[in-house]
């Protein structure tokens, strides 16, 4: 059964979850939309760029946001101008670390939806006279759900795995950074494998609902990946 420290720590994982994965459809879907569409030889970079963590070990990611993040680092300075403090060991700084490191799985699947739309769809929007924004909510985006709906599964799913980032951003602090996999190690360490079995058979569990539900809806259909 589930203690109340494992309940904690998954409802505080589904709301870090919650939250990354809205603002990263937010911030994901005007990177993915550019990418889809410019031709600057800044594409690669950028991709590149958005890439990043996918190949980094999270302790080097971690390690990096950490020093940005800290007194003497540039977004430390900028949140400490604007009287917010320092972000790290905070659970805003776990929002934006986890911002990081899940982005390029919400950008890339709404990035390959976007360059699968065909052209002379959007041409005959602008024929109609539909603007550019209208040529965007109308049309593209409809096209391209799939995509957001698969990013937007990623995201949430890679956020409420990650572990790495998380340790070296949030800390260990109860209610306010131990989300689940931190909870699972504190209890291997502690040797309490009950306590460690339950909760990861939660979150095996529910990574496999996740992946599954990703898989059905796309079955049949030509997938965004």
């Amino acid at each position: 059964m589930l203690s109340q420290a494992n309940l904690t720590a998954i409802l505080l994982t589904l709301k870090l979850a919650v939250i990354v994965t809205l603002l990263l459809l937010l911030v994901g879907t005007p990177i993915a939309w550019w990418l889809a569409n410019t031709r600057s030889r800044l594409k690669e970079p950028i991709e590149a760029l958005v890439a990043l963590p996918i190949v980094l070990p999270p302790s080097v990611l971690g390690f990096y946001l950490l020093v940005a993040m800290g007194p003497n680092g540039p977004i430390g300075k900028l949140t400490q101008s604007l009287g917010l403090g320092t972000l790290p060991f905070t659970f805003s700084g776990l929002v934006v670390a986890s911002v990081c490191y899940s982005l390029p799985f919400v950008v890339q699947p709404i990035q390959n939806a976007f360059a699968a739309i065909e052209g002379q769809l959007l041409e005959s929007a602008a024929t109609l006279r539909a603007g550019p924004w209208d040529r965007f909510f109308t049309v593209a985006v409809p096209l391209a759900f799939p995509g957001f709906l698969t990013g937007g599964i990623l995201g949430f799913a890679h956020t409420v795995g990650e572990f790495g980032v998380v340790l070296m951003i949030g800390g260990n602090i109860p209610r306010e950074t131990r989300v689940a996999s931190v909870q699972i190690y504190d209890y291997v360490e502690a040797l309490e494998y009950a306590d460690a079995h339950w909760l990861a058979g939660t979150m095996l569990g529910f990574s496999f609902i996740v992946l599954l539900t990703l898989y059905l809806f796309n079955r049949g259909k030509k997938s965004p990946l």
